[in-house]
């Protein structure tokens, strides 16, 4: 007997004027009869500036029986899919001779492992980043080679850092020694640049167009999604259903933070971040979730703050600078607020977790398929220390639940070279790597 069902390309999507949708991980995608397809491996970088309070960070006792820590606690819900990692560093941004600049030093060397040239003009010279490798290697597998997102300044240009370029203090993304990718920073860009014609061009007028023509870019591609249900079981419609309405839930929240904040020219916040700082974070991280369940991108960083942030958190009711309380001199009343702020960071993390953990994709959830890093390059921001970081690998298929101690000295580059070889990519070093971790 015939079989009925058709094979549905991975690369479909559903099109209308002025949208591109991808769809999600079906099971439609593979041919009949043959054995299901296992989700490729996504790899994504969170990087959380100025260090952390790291008594309250680390556990006391390595193993499967470690305790979760005050700011590890947002987390506990995920101890199986958690590694805890010590002992990681990144020696390359130290000072080495250069003077002040940990901040910049900081951004530049943590995916790169390099020490990046001392200039604030244009003769940058840092190295390739561990995600770009990634995405070079996947280049034309899926739409975007890479998405960089970012919740704070993006600057490029200028001093940030005492006479570090601005380029390394908001950049951990470089496709070379000389090109950093500067993280997109506003959700309305990011969406239109994932599910978009990408003709929105941030201003009044283009913003009023759209608004015009749509309520949603949804509607565009009502007639494609219609005919692909059809073709579809049921598990995969409730797959489908599940993607779009995150995705209709994604734009109504930027359309939200459109009319609380309309674009105005030289406002510093235009349209599409929300007021507040916990929602911009969410949405970014929806974003983040929605490219990779999508396969828009295999490899995603994200900046939940630039390095040296002197962000306010008027929501935990600390309306000091993040970057000069850490610099807390061990006096009680600073250390308490910048464990709140890690505290809120970690909450947010756990978000992005649930997130991923509730995204079915194919025989497991996103998370299952996606290596996630959540680390800064500074462990205690009173001192610009650059050593023992604060690392956490989710996801990935890893021996999760974890807290694993490394010997003294091991870059944090070893372990890039162990999530590029679970994508296939070995690029025998990355920066001051000495080789894998035992994980």
């Amino acid at each position: 007997m015939p079989i009925a069902r058709k094979h549905l390309s991975r690369r479909t999507l559903l099109r209308g004027m002025g949208a591109a949708i991808a769809l999600p991980w079906l099971d439609a995608m593979r041919p009949a009869f043959a054995a299901p397809a296992k989700p490729p491996p996504r790899l994504a970088f969170v990087y959380v500036p100025n260090g952390a309070i790291m008594s309250a960070w680390k556990p006391s006792t390595p193993g499967r029986s470690f305790e979760f820590t005050r700011i590890l606690k947002p987390l506990e819900a995920f101890r199986e899919d958690l590694l805890v990692l010590g002992g990681l560093d990144h020696h390359n941004a130290d000072a080495m001779g250069d003077g002040a600049g940990d901040h910049a030093r900081a951004a530049a060397c943590f995916l790169t492992g390099v020490h990046c040239r001392k200039t604030d003009g244009r003769d940058l010279a840092a190295g390739v980043s561990a995600d770009q490798i990634a995405a070079a290697h996947l280049a034309g597998q899926t739409r975007f080679r890479s998405l960089e997102l970012g919740c704070e300044d993006s600057r490029i240009a200028g001093n940030c850092d005492a006479g570090y370029s601005c380029a390394y203090t908001n950049s951990i993304s470089w496709r070379g020694p000389a090109s950093p990718l500067p993280p997109e920073t506003n959700p309305r860009l990011v969406f239109e640049r994932l599910f978009g014609s990408g003709d929105f061009a941030g201003d009044a007028d283009a913003l009023a167009r759209r608004n015009a023509y749509r309520k949603s870019i949804l509607d565009m591609v009502q007639e494609d999604t219609r005919q692909i249900e059809r073709s579809l079981g049921p598990a995969d419609r409730a797959r489908l259903d599940e993607y779009l309405y995150a995705v209709r839930d994604i734009e109504r929240r930027i359309e939200h933070s459109e009319r609380e904040r309309p674009f105005l020219p030289g406002i510093g916040k235009p349209a599409g971040v929300p007021v507040f700082f916990s929602d911009h974070l969410k949405l970014t991280y929806d974003l983040l979730a929605a490219a990779l369940q999508g396969d828009l991108t295999r490899v995603v960083t994200m900046i939940a703050g630039r390095e040296g942030s002197v962000r306010t958190y008027p929501e935990l009711g600390i309306p000091d600078q993040h970057h000069l309380l850490t610099h807390h001199r061990n006096q009680p009343a600073p250390i308490e607020k910048v464990t709140k702020i890690n505290c809120f960071h970690t909450e947010h993390f756990a978000y992005l977790l649930r997130k991923l953990k509730s995204t079915r994709d194919g025989d497991g959830c996103l998370l299952d398929h996606t290596m996630l890093v959540y680390a800064s390059a500074i462990s205690d921001g009173n001192t610009h220390s650059h050593q023992d970081l604060p690392v956490l690998v989710a996801g990935g298929g890893f021996p999760s639940g974890q807290y694993v101690v490394h010997p003294e000295g091991t870059p944090m580059t070893n372990l890039y070279v162990t999530l590029l070889d679970r994508m296939g990519v070995r690029p025998g070093s990355i920066g001051d790597s000495t080789g894998a971790l035992a994980l």
